[in-house]
């Protein structure tokens, strides 16, 4: 897919980090790298690249190809800050992240997740079987509202998190859940309104 252009918006300067792995929900990571770059957000496609330069991955409805070339392994917590959202999206990329060699040791997609809920600045995004990548971070969600795939009530209910019927459900100011990848128009305008309101605060700063 070509380079998108971004246009002058409420969201210019601002950097929205998504997590991408194969089997991605077309629909709904190509909503993603429209609609963020209509409002002028910056939108990085992030994986674990396993030492390589890119990798192209697949989509899990029409086998698109996806090619990203930006990791989250190895950022400081002064880039992972440059990062106004960071995105959990649906289908099975989160389990394909999740993997590790070492059950011991924390796959690298929910380390780097783990750090994102340490950092309030960043807006946490995560939506229908997202949930998936924090099955080893339980501690990110224990006692916050959330909606999920209704297939993964019950994981996050043993996860400590607060089940609520809801297509999207904000909790605080820096978590936003969506139901299904069907949703994602619903959870990305959240998204949308929570960072405008935050630069406006911020007096426009990016």
């Amino acid at each position: 897919m070509g380079d998108l252009v971004l246009r002058e918006g409420p969201l210019t300067g601002t950097k929205i980090a998504v997590l991408i792995e194969s089997d991605y929900y077309e629909p709904e990571i190509h909503y993603y790298q429209r609609r963020f770059a209509e409002e002028g957000a910056e939108v990085h496609f992030l994986t674990r690249l396993w030492g390589q330069d890119a990798i192209t991955f697949t989509g899990h409805e029409w086998r698109v190809p996806f090619t990203a070339t930006e990791s989250f392994e190895g950022l400081s917590d002064e880039e992972l800050r440059s990062y106004a959202a960071v995105i959990v999206p649906s289908g099975m990329v989160s389990d394909r992240l999740r993997y590790t060699e070492d059950v011991e040791v924390l796959a690298p997609a929910a380390e780097f997740v783990k750090r994102a809920f340490e950092q309030p600045s960043v807006l946490k995004g995560i939506i229908c079987h997202g949930f998936w990548l924090l099955a080893t971070v339980p501690e990110t969600i224990r006692g916050r509202k959330v909606v999920c795939h209704n297939n993964l009530v019950g994981d996050v209910r043993n996860m400590g998190a607060e089940y609520v019927d809801s297509d999207v459900v904000l909790d605080g100011d820096d978590l936003v859940t969506g139901r299904t990848g069907q949703h994602a128009h619903l959870f990305a305008r959240q998204i949308i309104d929570i960072l405008v309101d935050r630069k406006a605060a911020q007096g426009g700063a990016a």
